[in-house]
Order: structure tokens, then C-alpha cells, then sequence
């Protein structure tokens, strides 16, 4: 599927169309270059979702849990937001205990996967985040 973003005022928009079509899939690796727009996009998926903390981009803390307020998903399930720039070694990943993360049944938003894709679950979700020429945004899942 691919989702257009014309600017940011559109992107709470595609936001909700991205929701629609997650469906039961729980962990979607999110691939792009610096400043594409990843950590915004996620943000704005938080947001329709009705997580009401601060979102921000976990790229000291490689990790931030949101509790998100929507009837679509399981009441008290956080939504978990990983951000693997920073990530050095792939025993990092093993000594944070990704796989309580991963395979918990809550969402997972990953931002710089392509460090880690040895340990990401078969079945993620790979999501691309494209700037076209134009400065428009693509997002192909």
C-alpha cells in the first residue's frame, strides 16, 4: 500500500489510513534517510491512537513506551518506540531484551532497523519512508 503526504498539515490524515490497515500486525520496522520523516509519521500515528504523552524520537534512549487511549487496541497495551541509530554493537539489542519488546503483542514502531534486521521478527512489517523531489512523502508498506 502507499500513503502520500502533500505536507504536514495532511499527515494526522494519513496517519488514520496507515491505522486502518495495520490490522493484527504488531511490529513495523520503519526505513528511511535522516530527516524523511519517520519519528513525525510515528508521532502522528501516536497521536490518532490516543497516546497523550510527550512523543518524541527515543534516539538517546533507544526506547519510549507510550500508553495509548483508543478502541482499537487492548486497553493498558503500550505502544513501544524504538529508535536503533545509536546502536553500535547487535549485543546492545540482546542485552536490552528486544525480544520482551518484539514479541509482547503490543505495538512496535522501529526506527532504524536495517542495524538490527538479524533479530527483527519475520514477520515485521516493513514500511518505507520516501521525500520525493517535490518535498512530498511517500510511505510504502
Amino acid at each position: 500500500m502507499e500513503i502520500r503526504i502533500d505536507n504536514l498539515e495532511n499527515i494526522r490524515e494519513a496517519a488514520k489510513s496507515f491505522i486502518n490497515e495495520i490490522g493484527d500486525r504488531k511490529v513495523f520496522a520503519f526505513y528511511g534517510k535522516m530527516g524523511a520523516g519517520k519519528t513525525t509519521f510515528i508521532k502522528a500515528i501516536c497521536e490518532e491512537l490516543g497516546v497523550e504523552d510527550v512523543i518524541t524520537s527515543p534516539t538517546f534512549a533507544i526506547i519510549n513506551e507510550y500508553t495509548p487511549n483508543s478502541p482499537l487496541l487492548t486497553p493498558n497495551s503500550p505502544i513501544f518506540h524504538f529508535d536503533f541509530y545509536r546502536i553500535k554493537k547487535l549485543e546492545e539489542v540482546y542485552d536490552m531484551g528486544y525480544e520482551d519488546y518484539f514479541y509482547s503483542g503490543a505495538l512496535c514502531f522501529i526506527e532504524w532497523p536495517e542495524l538490527i534486521e538479524e533479530v527483527l521478527p519475520e514477520d515485521a512489517v516493513k514500511v518505507t519512508i520516501t521525500e520525493q523531489a517535490d518535498g512530498t512523502r511517500t510511505i510504502n508498506f
